[in-house]
């Protein structure tokens, strides 16, 4: 699809509400454009499988991956004063939470805005001032004064799924993405952009896209997918914390605007370093903008795929997202084409004597 096609798909895909568990908004907007692309079906998790049209059975299966959740929150409790105690869904910092808007989720399905809240300034002690808020001393305030108008007037409910409120937006003379959950909606961008490129034809192997759900607690959804996709070979396409604005520059190796970052490593997986050489080598050849990194924390779908069915050769694809696990992200929409533009370079040379060399 052209640049304007994708902006539009990531856009709806950025504003759509999916909380971990959650995910039936951002679902809706990957069905609605995955159809033109192949098969559609989903499991009881709401995970979301796209079989290529051209696939043929009897062939090399190859697993694309993104996650269709973000990180979010859940209401807990409800207090007497009608304020709304919450746990966070995914790994956020407690000072990146407060005086933010969100959505909340009432009992019909709609949503309704609120404002993450901590005591006001002139009524903390000096302490209280100097310290950064535990996220159970932190409230949701809907605009209620009581827990029972909350419940009779608000129709919210405990274990309501609340996700940061942000519309997306797009800077064309900087190729500047701002917007919530890049990390991962940027990725499922990615898979249906590579599928698009390979529409109508001729590989030596069959293709499986899959969008999980609840990676953010714990990479849950792929756990699934691997084992119904059956791969042969992954891709895994992420929405990854860029770099460049938090380390020294001799450090850097995932800054927005340089191309996707392809990890050597993390806290669950090494990547199967034949495969990994193989992309770098093909993005070098095709002069495709890459980066690569070393890590020492995270995680992606990568884990539970690489491990599952006796071993299947997994690299990351990662499109590199300034603040990712808070409200906003950056991101720029060159660094998501060519995520895709290398994706499906690689699916078009590869069959089943490569797969059996990584």
């Amino acid at each position: 699809m052209e640049r304007k096609a994708l902006l539009e798909l990531a856009k709806e895909l950025s504003n759509a509400k999916g909380a971990p568990g959650f995910e039936d908004e951002a679902v809706a907007v990957l069905r609605r454009y995955a159809g033109e692309l192949g098969g559609v079906n989903e499991d009881s998790l709401r995970n979301l499988y796209l079989a290529r049209k051209e696939n043929k059975g009897g062939r090399p299966m190859v697993q694309l991956d993104a996650h269709s959740d973000e990180v979010a929150f859940m209401v807990r409790a409800i207090r007497p004063n009608g304020t709304l105690s919450f746990i966070p869904l995914g790994g956020w910092i407690p000072c990146n939470i407060p005086a933010h808007k969100v959505w909340v989720q009432t009992e019909e399905g709609s949503y309704i805005p609120g404002i993450i809240t901590s005591k006001p300034p002139h009524f903390a002690s000096a302490s209280e001032r100097n310290a950064t808020p535990a996220v159970e001393d932190m409230s949701i305030d809907i605009g209620a004064s009581s827990r029972e108008e909350v419940l009779r007037d608000f129709h919210v409910r405990i274990a309501a799924p609340v996700v940061p409120a942000v519309e997306f937006e797009y800077q064309e003379k900087r190729d500047l993405m701002i917007g919530k959950a890049f990390d991962c909606r940027l990725g499922c961008a990615a898979l249906l952009q590579t599928l698009d490129l390979l529409r109508g034809k001729e590989l030596s192997v069959d293709v499986t896209g899959a969008f999980a759900v609840q990676e953010e607690m714990g990479t849950r959804g792929a756990a699934v997918t691997a084992n119904t996709v059956k791969p042969d070979l992954a891709i895994v396409f992420e929405g990854c914390p860029a770099d460049d604005t938090v380390v020294e520059p001799y450090l850097v190796q995932t800054a927005i605007h340089k191309g996707p970052m392809l990890r050597h490593i993390d806290a669950r997986m090494i990547t199967n370093p034949r495969f990994q050489r193989y992309a770098l080598d093909l993005a070098a050849e095709l002069g495709i903008p890459v980066q690569e990194s070393v890590r020492t924390g995270g995680s992606t779908n990568g884990a539970p795929i690489h491990l599952s069915n006796m071993g299947v050769p997994t690299i990351v694809v990662g499109i590199p997202v300034r603040y990712i696990h808070t409200h906003y992200g950056m991101a720029a929409c060159a660094d998501v084409e060519n995520a895709a533009r290398l994706t499906a370079a690689i699916l078009e040379r590869m069959n089943g004597e490569k797969i059996s060399g990584f």
